[in-house]
């Protein structure tokens, strides 16, 4: 079945003015990056490329068709001189107090998209508006939300969370989700000592939920998703009555393993990466996502607990985690402050991960020259 992008125009292709009205060449504007990612969009993809726009009154003396249609042309004529060609246009000119089935988020438009020869479940709206996510929701399509990240709450507000599947501003990012696979490891762990849910999202932006029961090991969980833009979300319930052993194991574990998932293929990956400094400390830590595991650990700590964390399962912990998530793990720590030397080890690998896991769509390739990690 085929599948759809029904693209607004303004604020989404072109800029959009602050009168909302782009009548002469002269507001005629491009949004950065939208040529190079429509190309690949359009000539690597497999979807119809719909253009879904309201131009409020147009016709009448509030929007006049002679000022609308050379911009119009002018645009369409652009993007086919970089081989970019709309397989529709669907334009209402209605004003939005006519509450017309045909003005967005009103799918009346839209009728012929909706007879079962489209696969809309795997079709997106892209638009900067929430009434472009809307039109999703009516369609039964995915949003992509062309925004401020903190635009989010008014996603939430409509109640629109499940269907809004990216906001960004960046067209290089939409066409980065639209080629490659979604990177999200789910891992659940139990065991007569532990139970654990992991949820990764590997292309995030720092957020984290973390309860492992052992308030200074959530705070180095913590600067993994804050200093990796990863988003984690860590709950864990262990037998931390007898000893934090088994959790903090068994959470190198449950991370490792959702590391592994939500790299999938590791097309397009960086595959390496990090060295920072913590006031009197250094941390090195050198990260290969290769398929194999191995450690290497040298730091030394005096004190027998920072918190309730034992400091003897700080190595523990990450070879629990580099086994399961087949990476080599190269760390190296020094430095008088036992608190920054812990912290550091665990900023620079989440650096070291937030670099090794860029992935860069305009090389879809293994970054390997055996042909498989």
């Amino acid at each position: 079945m085929k599948r759809c992008l029904f693209i607004d125009r303004d604020g989404t292709l072109i800029a959009e003015p602050a009168d909302e009205q782009v009548d002469s060449l002269e507001k005629l504007e491009f949004l950065p990056n939208v040529f190079r990612a429509m190309y690949h969009i359009a000539n690597e993809l497999d979807f119809e490329l719909v253009m879904v726009t309201n131009q409020d009154g147009l016709g009448t003396a509030a929007f006049p068709e002679n000022t609308f249609w050379p911009v119009q042309n002018k645009m369409l004529q652009t993007f086919d001189n970089e081989d970019i060609i709309f397989d529709d246009i669907c334009i209402d000119r209605s004003f939005p107090k006519d509450n017309l089935p045909t003005r967005k988020p009103g799918t009346g438009m839209l009728t012929k998209y909706m007879d079962g020869r489209y696969d809309l479940a795997n079709s997106f709206t892209i638009g900067d508006r929430v009434t472009d996510v809307t039109l999703a929701k009516n369609l039964g399509a995915r949003a992509i939300f062309m925004a401020k990240q903190e635009r989010e709450q008014e996603v939430k507000e409509q109640n629109l969370q499940d269907v809004c599947a990216l906001i960004t501003e960046d067209w290089i990012k939409i066409y980065e989700f639209l080629k490659c696979e979604t990177r999200v490891g789910i891992v659940e762990r139990k065991t007569a000592e532990t139970a654990i849910m992991v949820k990764l999202e590997l292309d995030g932006n720092g957020q984290a939920q973390i309860s492992t029961g052992i308030a200074f090991f959530d705070h180095m969980l913590d600067q993994i998703a804050r200093h990796s833009g990863c988003n984690l979300s860590i709950q864990a319930k262990g037998d931390i009555h007898v000893d934090e052993h088994h959790t903090i194991e068994d959470v190198g574990i449950a991370l490792g393993e959702a590391i592994y998932k939500a790299l999938g293929s590791k097309r397009g990956i960086e595959r390496y990466g990090f060295a920072l400094p913590m006031d009197d400390c250094s941390a090195q830590v050198l990260l290969d996502f290769g398929g194999r595991s191995w450690l290497v650990f040298d730091a030394a700590f005096k004190r027998e607990k920072i918190g309730e964390f034992p400091t003897e399962m700080i190595m523990h912990f990450f070879k629990s985690l580099s086994d399961s998530a087949k990476m080599n793990l190269n760390i190296k720590a020094d430095g008088d402050n036992e608190h920054h030397k812990l912290e550091a080890i665990f900023k620079a690998f989440a650096r070291a991960m937030k670099t090794a896991i860029k992935r860069d769509p305009f090389k879809y390739e293994l970054p390997s020259t055996k042909g498989t990690l």
